[in-house]
């Protein structure tokens, strides 16, 4: 007895599952990677609205960046708890698959790559460049056409909908 396969019985659908699967190892980790920014970016902004609480030990990681900071006073800490926010709906609407939780991903993703361009050309290359590697190895991620088509327009009019 012989065993045979008809073509018809090798669906494409298994071909977008293998595409699907390998989209999704990645998917996860980019919502958690915009929630964890978000956190950062709040818990930096408190700092430098309320200061001398017990939260201020955490600059010792980079006191360079503190001392940068703090010179602009508490408008600075304002503008990081903004981008915390903006930093929670990007992961929001990435994890929940909207059109608009790409797009704003996207956007701050290629605002990181050009910062991280401006600080190679003023002289911090190591870091710039790294940067960029990085921001921008993540940015054609989001890119991908496999990536992509997972986003749909809302449903019904609503920012998490």
């Amino acid at each position: 007895m012989v065993y045979s396969l008809r073509m018809e019985d090798f669906r494409q659908s298994d071909f977008r599952k293998d595409s699907s699967e390998k989209a999704s190892r990645g998917f996860v980790p980019v919502g958690i990677f915009l929630f964890f920014g978000a956190v950062m970016a709040s818990l930096a902004g408190s700092t430098l609205i309320w200061r001398g609480t017990f939260l201020d030990r955490i600059w010792i990681l980079n006191p360079g960046a503190y001392r940068q900071l703090a010179s602009f006073g508490r408008t600075i800490g304002i503008l990081f708890l903004m981008l915390g926010v903006i930093l929670a709906l990007a992961a929001a609407g990435w994890l929940r698959h909207r059109l608009w939780g790409w797009r704003l991903a996207v956007i701050i993703i290629a605002t990181q790559v050009l910062g991280d361009l401006v600080s190679a050309f003023r002289g911090d290359i190591l870091r710039g460049g790294v940067g960029v590697a990085i921001a921008g190895a993540l940015l054609l991620y989001l890119w991908r056409p496999h990536i992509r088509s997972r986003f749909h327009e809302d449903p019904e009019p609503g920012i998490l909908t």
